[in-house]
């Protein structure tokens, strides 16, 4: 149980540092080019531990949601999933955000 606690807070961590570095890459600074790349790593990152939550605790009875992920198709989905956010934030950035702010740069 201590394992499980401990991976899901690590994740969940991640994920927030994900969002907060995600939205601080943009600002009045300009763009951040590191820490836009930082935000996707901790975004894999939180990925890969729900992965492994899943791995190891997937049909334990330790949690319901982590049950669901039973077969290791199921589980590589968590996979796909982190994949498919990551391309969708990337591409909403580089055609949605970057033209203003090379438009603001001119």
């Amino acid at each position: 149980m201590i394992a499980f606690t401990s991976l899901a807070i690590l994740a969940l961590i991640s994920f927030i540092a994900h969002v907060v570095l995600l939205f601080t890459s943009f600002g009045k600074n300009g763009y951040q080019k590191k820490r836009y790349f930082y935000s996707h790593v901790t975004l894999w990152v939180a990925g890969a531990l729900v992965f492994l939550m899943a791995m190891l605790f997937s049909g334990t009875n330790t949690s319901s949601v982590l049950d669901v992920f039973d077969t290791p198709g199921k589980q590589l989905l968590i996979l796909a999933l982190v994949i498919v956010l990551s391309f969708t934030a990337h591409t909403i950035v580089r055609l949605l955000i970057m033209p203003k702010y090379q438009l603001g740069s001119k």
